[in-house]
């Protein structure tokens, strides 16, 4: 059974993340835990227990604001797998949980031989990136995958995370709790968008 403190620590921490746009859950419990001037360190909630404050507050606060900026957020990443079909992107991360970051981020998995045939081909299509390196590890492994992040439609920024074309069969492992991202195909996103479809009871 969770105690209070890990409880109040997570709820904490999954504000911070939803309000203050930290996504470093390490970061985010140590700031939770310097909030509430507790001394936390054998009472540190689990990655998971932060995920699961995160869902229900997100789900607290949901309004219709906020739905309509999730849906255009999704309709944003839509637009964008389009785009980039060649690399049969897989849409990842918060958005994909229903999860509404204060920063309009979309996370995206991409495939291709080399990073550089994407920045040539985004380069063709005018579009500037910048480059960086993602670190994925559990159990002693340590995955490097280059990632480009560019400007998007309506002001999204896009983080392409670029494997090779055999990272297709086989997703990194979480940050979150070590097992298999969770992946979507464009044909996922647009049932994710079928799914945010206001009901006529709604307006």
């Amino acid at each position: 059974m969770e105690s209070r403190t890990r409880v109040r620590l997570a709820e904490e921490a999954a504000r911070i993340i939803l309000e203050e746009g930290v996504r470093d859950y390490g970061l985010a419990k140590r700031k939770a835990a310097d909030h509430l001037g507790l001394d936390a360190r054998r009472e540190l909630p689990t990655n998971t227990e932060i995920e699961h404050a995160v869902l229900e507050r997100n789900r607290l606060f949901e309004s219709p604001a906020t739905r309509r900026e999730y849906r255009n957020r999704l309709e944003g990443a839509a637009l964008v797998m389009e785009r980039l079909a060649p690399l049969q992107p897989r849409l990842v991360g918060p958005l994909l949980l229903g999860i509404l970051e204060p920063q309009p981020i979309i996370n995206l998995h991409g495939f291709a031989e080399t990073v550089e045939e994407v920045i040539i081909e985004l380069a063709d299509r005018g579009i500037a990136t910048r480059s960086g390196e993602r670190h994925y590890g559990r159990g002693g492994r340590n995955l490097q995958v280059p990632y480009l992040s560019f400007r998007g439609p309506d002001g999204l920024d896009i983080e392409l995370t670029v494997f090779p074309p055999d990272g297709l069969r086989q997703a990194p492992p979480s940050p979150i709790d070590g097992k298999p991202m969770r992946r979507l195909t464009l044909a996922g996103v647009h049932a994710l968008l079928a799914k945010s479809e206001p009901s006529p009871l709604q307006g």
